[in-house]
């Protein structure tokens, strides 16, 4: 914590002098307010990921291009890094000492230890799995009907919206509840970057971490673990109901060639 408040990392002091860094071992008050404010991060981070996803997705499987490799390795990244490394890194780039995270607060923007970090940290360990759903759904997506559509005459951005991107919609849906379901998991990057502060930054995992330091908040824990519970496996049943329904609209407009 001291590293963190000597770097300048750690949000705004208190008065004294002295960055204060919320205590993990501080337990949830209300394990509803964690559930609600989850939902409000990981949706936040599957709105802000989608242009940049399907733009990343499109153009890893339709476009061949010098650092090709490269790119997809850097978007892939946040699978194979530690949560805690990844939070380090964005702390490092995004804290207030840094130059652009000076920026952002002086524009009322800052990141580090506010729901917004917390929105960025769960968008950037989400966005590997949106991406590989979304380039998976266009390689399927015949490339003949955009080739169609060109030879006619119309442009390519109309075709992409009229054609390719309603034949990957299920694909997409499909990636941004993987996405979602990631975001809900989230607890290293967010600690990291976000704090873990009550009614402001922590979420589910943040609460039950907390609340297993506190012998009374056992009842707490499994309310928590319970609604966590239930929030993946419908995410879960959601992916594979988007998946099959990808599968069949693709086998029918593959027949109906």
């Amino acid at each position: 914590m001291a590293l963190f408040a000597a770097s300048g990392f750690g949000p705004a002091d208190d008065g004294t002098g002295v960055a204060q860094v919320p205590s993990l071992a501080s337990p949830a008050l209300d394990p509803w307010s964690a559930v609600r404010l989850s939902l409000i991060v990981a949706l936040s981070a599957v709105l802000l990921g989608l242009v940049p996803a399907v733009a990343v997705g499109w153009l890893l499987a339709r476009r061949d291009f010098p650092g090709k490799s490269f790119v997809s390795m850097i978007v892939m990244a946040p699978l194979v890094v530690p949560p805690v490394v990844t939070g380090f890194l964005l702390l490092t780039v995004l804290g207030r000492e840094s130059a652009l995270g000076g920026l952002l607060a002086a524009m009322g923007l800052p990141i580090p230890f506010t729901l917004l970090g917390a929105t960025l940290a769960a968008l950037v360990v989400g966005f590997p799995l949106y991406v590989m759903a979304i380039r998976a759904v266009f390689d399927t997506v015949d490339r003949r009907f955009e080739e169609v559509s060109w030879t006619l005459g119309v442009p390519k951005l109309p075709t992409f919206r009229r054609i390719s991107l309603p034949l990957a919609l299920p694909g997409i849906a499909a990636g941004a509840v993987l996405a979602f379901a990631r975001s809900l998991g989230e607890f290293g990057a967010t600690v990291v970057l976000a704090g873990n502060m009550e009614g402001q930054t922590r979420t589910i995992a943040l609460a039950v971490y907390s609340l297993l330091e506190s012998p009374s908040g056992q009842g707490a824990t499994w309310t928590l673990v319970i609604a966590s519970v239930m929030l993946s496996l419908v995410a879960l049943l959601g992916f594979e109901r988007l998946t099959r329904w990808q599968r069949r609209r693709i086998e029918d407009h593959h027949g109906g060639r």
